[in-house]
């Protein structure tokens, strides 16, 4: 959500700002409705500052018996009562319509992201590992699991429908395993808290971390109009949502490892082979709630966070900032990690790491009170995968594939796979 008072300061900012996101400038009509609602809330405020006034002459004429006074005085009462209800009823269908339009306007994007419109216009920020060369023609990971016998799209597709998978056996446990793995990193050395949060929400929630009112096609509503989550995120971020916090409790981190449901209404055709694009997906999250000025160290630090597990997962993988064009609708700067994928030649997204300033914040009404200090400000919250565990699974099982269809287990998996070392059919 963006601050009205920032955009009347800086209206040319604020459509440049727009303009790298594609978007036609809009501070003019934002404006507009943000005079009006200020003009009727002056008329609301004169007027109720006449009706005042008049309440202590009404009482001045009572007393000195003057029934003439009082009565016109009382009808004067009258009118500003209807000037009263005409205002405050202006004011807030422009505050209604104005917070509409705000809502529905993505975050700005820092000063140096670079510009551009989609994927081919981010950039690389560095690399980790080199992709391994095989002796024999790696197989994607659909070949590899339906070959073991431990991976089934079709009897999922009888029970729920295309875009969802059954994992079995071995990679079932494998899954699990680096779901564990994750929560215990996390939580041991990048100082998370674990939480294991809710997994239907309501519309306050939803629009809190920005996926209402936009995204409502993208997700999935129970019958008693709850959302189904598409992230962790939701449930962790609003956390800290209609509170004011100390500056000594902050930052919160908060890492859960949650099912994800998206309807992906808007991939019509994309990746319909195979894990990398679900309805139910599991997924590690990290979310960071910080004050303002450490939010840009807090994603260095969570980004590092996603990488060290592909690095202990020896998986090679690049990191790239994403244009301006390509960014979610939350997000000020976002770092994508991408995985690389044997049977693609190419890498793939397993991690995305926001900061999204006070975007968010502004909207679930999360502030914070630094000592010293009585005005709250509004905090800045991150969110990040840390990873997702069905798109670490297929790039484990494509990375680490043998030429008899077996899987070698990463030395950091092993302790949660009770020793083993390979997964076979």
């Amino acid at each position: 959500m963006h601050d009205i008072k920032l955009i009347r300061d800086n209206p040319e900012a604020f459509d440049q700002g727009l303009a790298l996101r594609g978007l036609e400038p809009q501070s003019a009509s934002l404006l507009e409705l943000d005079a009006n609602r200020r003009e009727a809330l002056t008329k609301h405020q004169d007027a109720e500052t006449e009706r005042n006034a008049l309440s202590k002459q009404i009482g001045k004429a009572k007393a000195t018996g003057d029934e003439d006074e009082f009565n016109r005085l009382r009808g004067e009462v009258d009118r500003l009562k209807t000037v009263l209800e005409e205002a405050g009823q202006q004011a807030r269908h422009f505050e209604e319509t104005l917070n509409q339009h705000l809502a529905a306007i993505p975050n700005l994007p820092e000063h140096d992201v670079p510009a551009g419109a989609d994927e081919a216009d981010n950039e690389e920020v560095r690399g980790w590992g080199t992709p391994r060369e095989f002796s024999f023609k790696p197989k994607d990971h659909v070949d590899l699991g339906e070959g073991l016998g431990l991976m089934d799209f079709e009897k999922a597709a009888e029970i729920s429908g295309a875009r969802f998978v059954a994992l079995k056996g071995g990679l079932a446990r494998l899954e699990r395993a680096l779901a564990h793995f994750m929560l215990d990193l996390h939580t041991g050395e990048h100082g998370y808290t674990e939480v294991s949060p809710p997994l239907m929400v309501r519309d306050e929630a939803m629009f809190g971390t920005s996926q209402l009112p936009k995204f409502a096609e993208d997700l999935f509503r129970t019958t008693d109009h709850r959302w189904l989550i598409p992230t962790a995120e939701v449930p962790l971020t609003n956390l800290a949502r209609d509170a004011i916090h100390e500056e000594a409790n902050l930052p919160m981190r908060f890492t859960a490892h949650t099912p994800c449901f998206r309807a992906e209404a808007g991939s019509a055709g994309r990746d319909t082979r195979g894990m990398i694009r679900m309805h139910q997906f599991n997924k590690v999250e990290m979310v960071s709630i910080v004050p303002a000025e450490q939010s840009a160290d807090e994603l260095d630090r969570m980004t590092g966070a996603a990488e060290r597990v592909l690095q202990l997962l020896e998986l090679p993988y690049r990191v790239m900032l994403l244009c301006s064009g390509d960014m979610g609708f939350a997000a000020k700067r976002t770092y994508d990690l991408e995985v690389w994928l044997p049977s693609q030649g190419t890498y793939r997204e397993i991690s995305s790491c926001s900061n999204c300033g006070d975007f968010q914040a502004r909207r679930m009404n999360a502030r914070y009170r630094k000592a010293g200090e009585k005005r709250p400000q509004f905090l800045h919250t991150l969110n990040g995968s840390g990873v997702a565990t069905g798109r670490a699974l297929l790039a484990v099982m494509e990375n680490h594939q043998n030429d008899d269809g077996s899987i070698t287990i990463p030395d950091v998996l092993r302790p949660y796979m009770g020793g083993a070392e390979r997964i076979e059919a």
